[in-house]
């Protein structure tokens, strides 16, 4: 074997492959720098074009400061799938109906999934893959390499869709849907271990419950991965581009008193009608506190006529910063005027809250939201709930109108608010919580060391030759 052989066998090359969706992507992207930043590690992100122009600086800025870490283009079929032209990603999809076609896209990828990973050099040591794309557990198995699966959401979570019956998936599901499912949870078995963002001091007793459960796979507590970003644009630009320019941003925060502002966001796809929308914004006015609000896709022209003939827009103007689309997130909670987050509990928002020391007030929809809410207001007690039990599933905000009023919204902000000694107590425990989150990620913390247990592990079995499946 040559000398160059040789080295590039020795190189570690993890490939990551996220779905398509804004919640999916950007803790990846995190993972990615993480894993680079360790010596002797390449790793590649396989994407589609239209994700690419998503994400390319970030990966362009941190490929610039030495990391190496490299993007895949592949082809997404969206015609052959019966999709608009340039839909790549969840967050585009005109309605909820385009999700079944948006997986048969997905799907499609395959053959040009196993090209590139057979073309790669240096040779994939590692497939770790979203659990939402559960044909690469046979693709990593084509290649000898070890699937890991990423999950995105909490032990805690994880542990309960664990414990669930598969009796008891929705009788509304249709073939498509209940066959990815199925699909998902025989990958489960076979791959070989799960990467977490999350970390042993926020969820110890799930964290260790989650490893039993798992048995002989690998379980890894890598997070809060979002504080890989140290440099300010990153930090900015994490998961998309602001729809807003980041000094206004900035500006419009840095003369608030420290946690005084509340700010307000529903995650990346949640589309609430304009009335749910209001009872929100009348809300927050009456809070009587300045607000920064994330409006992302609930954005509309309804919406803003509604601002404006309820005189809403005038009568906030002075306290308020709206933002229609994409927000800075991890920008804004980082702001030491930030004293309150209003969110939907989705676990990349709840861990960024967490890692920014900020106290939650919360607003499940759907899925592992409500488990989510549970760790923060019942468990770490670092929250406050508007008392939401209605799950609202995407693309049926419609259908559900308002189901959360303006009254329950304001109390939640309310409390979360004060100064009385419980709202104290809440604010000291979230602070403890991001010293802890902090101390996870930094040499000699616990995640630090899930991800170095993670290369060695991978490091071994690319040395053994004997196949995994």
């Amino acid at each position: 074997m040559s000398m160059g052989a040789e080295s590039q066998q020795q190189q570690l090359h993890f490939v990551l492959f996220p779905m398509m969706a804004p919640g999916h992507m950007s803790p990846v992207i995190d993972i990615a720098k993480l894993l680079a930043s360790r010596g002797g590690v390449t790793v590649s992100i396989i994407t589609t074009p239209g994700n690419v122009a998503r994400i390319s600086s970030t990966i362009d800025r941190a490929a610039s400061s030495g990391l190496q870490i490299h993007l895949i283009q592949i082809r997404f079929p969206a015609a052959e799938a019966g999709l608009p032209d340039g839909c790549e990603n969840i967050d585009s999809l005109p309605s909820l109906e385009m999700g079944e076609k948006f997986m048969v896209a997905i799907n499609l990828t395959r053959n040009d999934v196993v090209r590139v990973l057979e073309e790669l050099q240096p040779p994939p040591s590692c497939l770790i893959s979203d659990f939402g794309l559960p044909w690469t557990t046979q693709v990593a198995a084509k290649l000898n390499i070890p699937r890991i699966i990423f999950h995105g959401t909490s032990c805690i979570a994880l542990l309960s869709s664990h414990k669930k019956k598969a009796s008891q998936s929705q009788g509304t599901e249709s073939a498509v849907m209940k066959d990815v499912r199925d699909q998902v949870r025989a990958a489960e078995t076979t791959s070989y271990g799960v990467v977490v963002n999350s970390f042993d001091d926020l969820e110890a007793e799930y964290v260790k419950e989650y490893g039993k459960v798992k048995g002989q796979q690998k379980v890894w507590c890598i997070g809060p991965v979002s504080l890989c970003n140290v440099d300010s644009t990153d930090v900015a630009e994490r998961g998309n581009k602001s729809v807003v320019d980041v000094e206004d941003c900035l500006k419009w925060l840095d003369p608030h008193e420290p946690g005084s502002v509340i700010y307000a966001a529903l995650g990346s796809l949640a589309r609430p009608t304009p009335e749910q929308m209001m009872e929100l914004a009348l809300a927050l006015e009456e809070s009587n506190r300045p607000f920064i609000w994330g409006l992302g896709k609930a954005s509309s022209a309804a919406l803003e006529e509604m601002f404006v003939e309820s005189g809403f827009s005038q009568r906030t103007k002075d306290r308020s910063f709206l933002i229609r689309g994409w927000a800075p997130q991890v920008l804004i909670l980082s702001h030491p005027a930030i004293g309150g987050f209003l969110t939907h509990c989705g676990w990349n928002s709840t861990l960024e809250g967490i890692s920014a020391g900020a106290p939650l007030a919360t607003w499940p929809f759907v899925g592992d939201q409500f488990i989510n809410e549970k760790l923060v207001v019942e468990i770490l007690r670092i929250g406050v709930s508007v008392g939401n039990e209605i799950r609202v599933m995407w693309g049926e905000e419609e259908k559900a109108g308002v189901f959360v009023k303006k009254d329950a919204i304001k109390k939640a902000l309310e409390v979360l608010m004060e100064e009385g000694e419980e709202g104290t107590e809440r604010r000291r425990r979230a602070r403890e919580l991001r010293k802890k989150a902090e101390m996870a990620i930094q040499e000699g913390g616990s995640s630090y060391l899930g991800l170095t247990l993670l290369i060695e592990e991978i490091k071994a079995k690319s040395m053994d030759a004997t196949p995994l499946l």
